[in-house]
């Protein structure tokens, strides 16, 4: 399809996408759209350099290889290059979301109606508390092209889509917020949930209404799913992209694969082969086929992510974890479905063993690399093994090394989290983090 220059590694990455948003705030549509790009990225590479362009003119696409060719030194041994000697060459069409799966396929008219049932059922203008709402859809369709000089020929595609309803509420003059969002694959998935927006936003209300201040120190804390889920995420997920490992020894050394760094209850793992979760590719943006990589096992560290470049300076192998926001940025080490496996206890026995604690029920953010922390949204008091007063926690905070050894139960539930967006490097890309309820013998919460 292409004419590739010898003496170069050179690959393309072609994207069409179409997207639609509409969304709506206290009964305003503040935006009904929808927008179609094309675009591709062309890089050469001669061992010692890259070259890139980026283009919205897919016919120009052979010239701008052979412009960047011409830019770049010719070298006859481009092939023993350690990086691109990983690069794995695939011929594969992987298209899940064509024919009826496509949500190009549904109208406006559908997604205005989605909104507009989801605000006729959870909108109670009685309710006093309520300062401002908004509700809204999304959806985007990709179809992806990979090519390289070696003969890789991939073509994949990729879909999400998502409704919401968010709530602002001022509770005994104290803001909060609260809501859901539902985020799926496939649009028959985000009808019918407004029975559980109404009983997330009573439970906001109710804990704004009755809510205390929490007394500062070190506490036994419970984590309900979503927040071990963002704790795996945050906390050892990004720890795991091995770019971040390249030009810091110290960190090599502190997270030497064979090294205990948690307890034998914690077992974590990534995959991007998880049909139909959020975090979901066939193949990375370099054309690796996507692996199962155990991060920890037994409390163990047994592997990291990796794109081609930290694999062959690490000495490691591919997992295919290698992603770009999209064809205008150059793919970084990032997570896919990033998980922690879940255990034997059930989860209301990790609570019935806490004397003094506190349940994690929901976190809003998070960030942690050596030191963590997290804004918790619910928290609730346990005394004597049973939830009792909710608590307003401003922050929840600790080592990550330390609390992976606290982990003292982890529970035989397992949830994910499909709606988040992972940040860094400035690109943004879908993943899922998933685990289960687990118990840390102490935190230090603010």
């Amino acid at each position: 399809m292409y004419k590739f220059p010898e003496g170069l590694y050179a690959d393309i990455r072609i994207e069409h996408t179409s997207s639609a948003n509409y969304s709506v705030q206290n009964g305003e549509v503040m935006q009904n759209s929808e927008t179609s790009v094309a675009g591709a990225m062309v890089r050469v590479y001669d061992g010692s350099l890259w070259y890139t362009s980026v283009t919205n003119d897919l016919d120009s696409i052979q010239a701008e290889l052979d412009s960047l060719a011409e830019i770049a030194e010719k070298n006859d041994a481009i092939a023993d290059d350690p990086t691109v000697k990983l690069y794995e060459v695939h011929k594969d069409k992987v298209l899940h979301f064509d024919g009826e799966n496509d949500i190009r396929r549904v109208s406006r008219e559908e997604r205005e109606k989605l909104v507009q049932d989801y605000i006729t059922a959870c909108i109670d203008d009685s309710i006093e508390e309520v300062r401002k709402w908004n509700a809204g859809y999304y959806h985007d369709h990709t179809v992806k092209e990979f090519y390289s000089s070696k003969g890789a020929e991939i073509v994949q595609d990729y879909q999400q889509c998502a409704v919401w309803i968010v709530y602002e509420f001022m509770i005994n003059d104290i803001p909060l917020s609260g809501g859901k969002q539902y985020q799926s694959m496939f649009f028959i998935d985000l009808p019918g949930h407004e029975e559980e927006v109404i009983a997330r936003r009573d439970k906001v209300i109710d804990f704004g209404r009755n809510a205390v201040d929490v007394t500062p120190g070190d506490y036994v804390c419970v984590l309900a799913p979503p927040v071990t889920g963002m704790f795996t995420h945050e906390c050892f997920g990004h720890k795991s992209e091995a770019d971040s490992m390249l030009n810091d020894k110290a960190l090599r050394d502190e997270w030497e694969l064979g090294k205990k760094v948690g307890s034998e209850l914690v077992s974590i793992f990534d995959s991007g082969d998880m049909f139909p979760h959020r975090g979901y590719i066939a193949y990375d943006d370099e054309g690796t086929a996507v692996t199962e990589t155990w991060l920890i096992k037994d409390g163990v560290l047994t592997g990291r992510l990796h794109d081609a470049h930290s694999a062959a300076a690490l000495g490691e192998e591919l997992t295919g974890n290698s992603r770009a926001q999209d064809f205008s940025c150059s793919p970084l080490v990032r997570m896919t479905n990033t998980c922690m496996q879940a255990g034997v206890t059930p989860p209301e026995e990790l609570i019935a063993g806490v004397k003094d604690g506190i349940y994690i029920d929901n976190v809003i953010h998070g960030t942690g690399f050596s030191t963590f922390t997290m804004v918790p949204s619910l928290c609730y008091r346990i005394r004597d093994g049973k939830l009792a007063e909710p608590l307003r926690v401003n922050v929840l905070s600790g080592s990550v090394f330390q609390t992976l050894f606290d982990i003292d139960a982890v529970g035989n539930d397992l949830e994910f989290c499909d709606n988040t967006t992972c940040g860094k490097g400035g690109q943004w890309m879908p993943v899922s983090d998933a685990g289960p309820t687990i118990r840390v013998r102490s935190l230090n919460v603010n």
